[in-house]
């Protein structure tokens, strides 16, 4: 189905974006849908994720888009790439960090400058009652979610629009992983790695993690 859990977390991510924001980093950026988002505001985008085929559809969706400079696709496993120190204004993480050591943050935050802004959509592994009440809870919404996007899916079908070009890059899909850390795990680790991040809990079987460096840091 079209919808999609981490699109519609995307005007949420963006309410954290620091202001004069120049330049960002978008780790796992898939399709790209996300990066482009960011582009269209006038920042500086690099763009990675380690899957050749979404990388690829990426950048066929970013031969359609028009206006500005888009994002810099790169094919890359961020955890093998050396990342430029106190450079990024803001750095992205949907759904993506549970496909990676999750100390990888730390290279994340060493790359953010003073003032630069953290945030990371992710996933937890179930392990308690509460869980599994919110999981519970977010069923019903997901489906009215899924027959909105449907139907306005159908809509469009009537119109005429076929699956090419911009259309078919659309249907690639990144490589899905199931997350390994607990909600608890993740803000113990988030607790040393990142301190004063605020971390909550959000209804579609996500979290969202936001860091904010120091101003004086260096």
């Amino acid at each position: 189905m079209a919808f999609d859990h981490n699109d519609h977390y995307h005007r949420l991510i963006l309410r954290h974006l620091p202001g004069g924001c120049r330049t960002a980093l978008d780790v796992g950026c898939g399709t790209g849908g996300f990066a482009r988002g960011l582009a269209d505001r006038g920042i500086s985008v690099d763009a990675v994720d380690p899957a050749a085929e979404v990388i690829e559809a990426a950048r066929a969706r970013s031969e359609h888009r028009g206006g500005g400079p888009g994002p810099r696709y790169r094919r890359a496993d961020i955890t093998r790439t050396e990342l430029p120190r106190g450079h990024y204004d803001f750095i992205s993480c949907l759904a993506s960090i549970h496909h990676m050591p999750f100390g990888t943050v730390a290279a994340l935050r060493d790359a953010l400058a003073p003032g630069g802004v953290l945030v990371i959509l992710g996933c937890y592994r179930e392990v308690s009652p509460v869980d599994r009440a919110w999981s519970l809870a977010a069923v019903p919404a997901n489906a009215v979610a899924r027959l909105t996007v449907r139907a306005a899916e159908t809509v469009r079908s009537a119109g005429g629009s076929g699956a090419h070009g911009p259309e078919r890059a659309r249907s690639v899909r990144a490589p899905v992983r199931q997350p390994a850390m607990s909600l608890a795990e993740i803000r113990r680790e988030t607790s040393g790695l990142l301190p004063g991040a605020t971390l909550r809990r959000l209804l579609f079987w996500r979290y969202l993690l936001v860091f904010r460096k120091s101003d004086s840091s260096r």
